[in-house]
């Protein structure tokens, strides 16, 4: 594990630690906000996230009407309207503000808003536009589509979906499309060495940047993006002689495959485009523009391939017949679910059809389980935020989007006493996940001992105390152990 893998991971520990609003740490996540960028919180109220920022080494400042009203309003490369909008009463200020904090943008805006989902047994008091909420105070709800329409209309934008209620406005188009594409880019890991060979031992400190070009990109550099390149063509002569050493110890096979999925993922991100308007090609970043020739040739071809695949969703039966013949995730009569880290890993057509939900809404990041429902045209986001630690944990939330309405319907379990349960986690995730191992034991011991034999009334947590006791037995650390000797470690 490289030094920078180790940074990168104590960095992103820290943005955790530091109890970062929302709307800033997906910023952070997406290296939209970083340590080369200057960060503006405008309306910071107590100044939380302006003083959590500045705790991370970022040049950091804020200004809110009421608690810091002397402070200036500084121009800053990225700047925060968090959940300021719902505040303000009067229509005018409201826009008013949003305009402000465009006007500081150099680089990204970020605007956070409460929004209004579809929640069951749940109503509000209409007040203006916008609702008296139980503490007495305004507060300015909007739809999830309502809140784009207003950012976009107000400053003539095309704001992006970062989250349910979050949005990011770019002033840079090219920038704006390598977000929007990083979104649906698969994470790869270099195919290790397998061959000792002398030649590539020898030059593999050379080799290494080459190599993880090709691990984030699928193809070869081009003139100009690869920093180390001079050096490695007075060695080499050219990118490709200098990978066919490469290929002399690893798989190519390996490699094939990340190409093949990076042509995928921007298949996806072209796709997903046709809805907002497919950028021109000089509005793609560079890079994108190169990956684009090397994958297809041209950028119409590209949007040709993409868009056939778009449009075959249309067809009756053909959601239905891709998740049918998925290999991945757990089947039902009605649906296929899917670990969220298995999504790049589906079918494209199955990508495509998923980024039809979380286009409105951005990118679920804390879901668990994807659901593709076979009979309607429909996606939820499951929540399950022990999946890894409990050995059958309770359904928490789920999102729901209806794909002809783009309604968000949001249900809340946490108050259940008898919330549904997960059995056979192995079969969510691939083989290459960090605990597929340890989810295939627990669910073999299980089926020995024929405790999953009775599906329909297992699938809640008392169904399944109910089972355990029955047989006697408890579960401890993704274990099955005899309830009357607890203490000892059969072999079951």
């Amino acid at each position: 594990m490289s030094g920078n893998y180790i940074e990168i991971e104590r960095h992103k520990a820290a943005i955790f630690r530091t109890d970062l609003s929302r709307p800033v740490r997906l910023a952070i996540e997406w290296s939209i906000l970083n340590k080369d960028t200057t960060f503006f919180d405008y309306g910071c109220g107590y100044g939380g996230d302006v003083e959590r920022v500045a705790s991370l080494g970022y040049t950091s400042a804020g200004w809110d009407p009421y608690y810091f009203p002397d402070r200036d309003r500084v121009p800053a490369d990225v700047v925060n309207l968090g959940y300021v909008l719902n505040v303000i009463e009067d229509p005018q200020e409201r826009s008013q503000a949003l305009v402000q904090a465009w006007e500081l943008t150099r680089k990204v805006l970020i605007v956070a808003a409460q929004v209004l989902v579809k929640v069951p047994n749940r109503n509000f008091l209409p007040y203006g536009d916008g609702v008296v909420t139980s503490h007495n105070t305004f507060q300015k709800y909007y739809h999830q589509e309502e809140l784009k329409k207003y950012i976009d209309e107000t400053l003539q934008v095309d704001a992006i979906p970062a989250a349910l209620g979050v949005y990011f406005v770019f002033r840079d188009e090219a920038q704006k499309e390598v977000y929007k594409a990083a979104r649906f880019f698969s994470k790869t890991s270099t195919p290790r060495v397998r061959v000792p060979a002398k030649r590539f031992a020898d030059y593999q400190d050379l080799l290494q940047p080459l190599m993880a070009f090709y691990t984030q990109r699928g193809r070869l550099p081009v003139k100009g993006e690869l920093p180390s390149e001079q050096e490695l063509l007075k060695e080499f002569g050219s990118f490709r002689r200098a990978f066919t050493v490469v290929l002399q110890a690893t798989d190519e096979a390996e490699w094939d495959a990340i190409a093949y999925r990076r042509s995928l993922d921007i298949q996806v991100y072209l796709a997903l485009t046709h809805f907002e308007g497919r950028p021109c090609w000089h509005q793609l970043a560079l890079e994108m523009r190169h990956d684009i020739k090397a994958f297809f040739g041209s950028y119409e071809e590209a949007c040709q391939v993409a868009d056939a695949k778009l449009f075959s969703l249309g067809k009756p039966g053909v959601v239905k017949a891709a998740c049918e013949k998925s290999k991945i995730g757990k089947h039902t009569r009605q649906a296929l679910y899917v670990h969220v880290s298995a999504l790049c890993e589906l079918d494209a057509l199955l990508r495509i059809y998923e980024g039809c939900a979380s286009r409105t809404i951005g990118r679920v990041n804390d879901a668990t389980l994807i659901k593709f429902y076979t009979d309607q045209p429909q996606i939820s986001y499951l929540f399950y935020p022990e999946f890894d630690t409990d050995p059958h944990p309770a359904l928490k939330a789920s999102i729901t989007i209806d794909l002809k309405t783009l309604q968000v319907v949001h249900r809340d379990y946490t108050g259940r006493t008898n919330p549904p349960i997960l059995h056979r986690k192995e079969t969510f995730v691939t083989s290459n996940y960090y605990l597929y191992d340890k989810f295939s034991q627990l669910t073999r011991q299980e089926q020995e001992l024929g405790l999953l034999k009775q599906k329909s009334e297992i699938g809640t947590r008392q169904g399944w105390a109910k089972c355990l006791a029955e047989y006697n037995v408890e579960i401890r650390g993704h274990q099955v152990y005899p309830k009357s000797a607890a203490q000892e470690k059969p072999n079951l």
